[in-house]
């Protein structure tokens, strides 16, 4: 493959190549598997960053496991992340009072790992003016919906600027690391800040497209009024707007937009050339966002619509009818297939919150894929882990049969439709072709193999000109980054190649 001015020049395994290009500089890559980089479709930058440098509570088997981290954590101000109390023998998170002895009067944030509960200690609720009577508000337990952004908002403007800064650089070279050249910010009022996005839109580490979750434009050059514009809440916190409630708890959620609201967004920004969008994970939901573009159509016609690719998040349950409708209005699925691996199946948390019927019916890409949905794969990190090829495999290797996709499918979800939900569509880009830009990744990938639609496996070409290069095995180890490169420029180097 020859490179100049950032740009695919030729490619091939003749020597044409040297021979055009004499005075290139030649890399000896010695084997390893070149591939067009991975875009990660939708992360929080900022909260990820943290996940690394704070208090991460992913790996936390209990809650009294969870009340001496927060007691060894030290500090002022205590932000961690990632508790789950599905997995843990008591059932139940700590009680603020519990958390208020290991915080010794520091001020605790600890989101749950979906990010739409959290525990706050007294210190931390005592700062965050509108927290106590909110929607959400809990006396002694986790907080949600406005109640938990009171607080949220409150943990985040504790947190110095520098501190935040590093966080996010953190994040960003973490994400090069797993060859991930690019990055969809899904920012919003909600999650972080406009100080934090502008300073976030700054930097040069990766790619980053930004997106904003609110109404209003903010001065910034975002992508598009969309992300984390929330229709409704998570399962794991009971906050997904459901048609039917929840079998574990009682109650149908939270619906924060209706499909008024949803149309009156997607007309101005159609109207605006913007790309709009939402989050959208419960059947309700999903219902209000349909009637929604529906509604919006009718006032701008479905050919705008579709010209503006505007955008869902999650999409986790919706019905074949829907994903059809939704095709035939150009929208982009950005959807986190690590989220079946880890709450899928018969005995996930899905399953619990929902019955085993509802709840194994969830993330249908398939279904999105035959409709003619573009699919854009991401983590929503810190939710999951920043790991595209575990990415790749749970969407082909879903817990619910029939609802994978093919490996060749999954792998373009996290290339080239990345770019293509953040409005790139020239046909090149998140391919490795001649006038394609030099985004790709460099890895220690093993055997090479691709399992063909009928699910038999095939050996492809590893010709580089395939369009249909040849994939790491599934079943072998996950391949290691060696090197990552954005339009030409080096963003990560493993220190390996020469």
């Amino acid at each position: 493959m020859a490179i100049s001015d950032g740009t695919v020049v030729w490619l091939g395994q003749d020597p044409v190549g040297r021979a055009l290009h004499p005075d290139a500089e030649v890399v000896d890559l010695g084997g390893a598997f070149v591939a067009p980089a991975f875009v990660d479709a939708h992360v929080h930058a900022t909260s990820a960053g943290l996940l690394l440098t704070g208090l991460d509570l992913t790996g936390c088997r209990s809650a009294a496991e969870l009340l001496a981290a927060v007691r060894s954590a030290g500090g002022d101000v205590v932000w961690g992340h990632g508790w789950d109390e599905t997995r843990w023998p008591e059932g139940r998170a700590p009680t603020r009072a519990e958390l208020d002895e290991a915080a010794g009067g520091a001020r605790v944030y600890l989101s749950r790992i979906d990010v739409h509960s959290a525990l706050a200690s007294t210190a931390l609720v005592d700062l965050a003016a509108g927290a106590r009577g909110a929607d959400g508000w809990h006396p002694e337990g986790p907080l949600t919906r406005e109640a938990h952004h009171h607080v949220r908002r409150a943990a985040r403007d504790a947190i110095p600027a520098g501190t935040r800064r590093a966080a996010q650089e953190a994040f960003l070279r973490h994400a090069a690391s797993r060859g991930i050249a690019s990055v969809h910010e899904c920012a919003g009022p909600d999650i972080s800040s406009v100080e934090d996005l502008a300073d976030l839109l700054a930097t040069d580490v990766l790619d980053v497209v930004g997106y904003w979750g609110g109404v209003e434009p903010v001065g910034l050059p975002v992508r598009g009024l969309a992300g984390d514009l929330f229709v409704d809440g998570a399962l794991g916190s009971r906050t997904a707007a459901l048609c039917e409630p929840y079998a574990d708890g009682g109650g149908t959620g939270a619906l924060y937009l209706d499909a008024e609201a949803v149309a009156e967004h997607l007309v101005a920004c159609t109207r605006a050339g913007v790309q709009g969008g939402f989050h959208v994970i419960g059947d309700a939901a999903v219902a209000a966002v349909v009637d929604g573009f529906a509604r919006a159509a009718e006032v701008v016609g479905a050919a705008a619509l579709a010209a503006r690719r505007h955008r869902l998040e999650h999409l986790e349950m919706v019905t074949a009818g829907q994903a059809e409708r939704l095709a035939s209005w150009g929208v982009v699925a950005s959807v986190q297939p690590l989220f079946d691996r880890e709450w899928g199946g018969p005995e996930g948390m899905y399953a619990r919150r929902l019955g085993v019927e509802r709840g194994t019916r969830l993330n249908p890409f398939s279904r999105l894929a035959a409709a003619g949905v573009v699919l854009a794969f991401g983590s929503d990190a810190p939710v999951t882990d920043v790991d595209p090829w575990a990415a790749v495999r749970a969407a082909v290797r879903h817990r619910t049969e029939g609802y994978g996709i093919s490996p060749r499918a999954a792998f373009n979800a996290h290339t080239r439709g990345g770019w293509r939900a953040a409005g790139v569509d020239d046909g090149v880009t998140g391919t490795l072709q001649p006038g394609a830009p030099a985004t790709y990744a460099v890895w220690d990938a093993g055997e090479l193999e691709v399992a063909a639609p009928d699910t038999r496996v095939q050996r492809w070409s590893t010709d580089p000109r395939s369009r249909v290069p040849a994939l790491p095995a599934l079943d072998g180890p996950t391949p290691t980054c060696l090197r990552t490169v954005l339009r030409g420029r080096t963003v990560h180097d493993g220190g390996v190649l020469g």
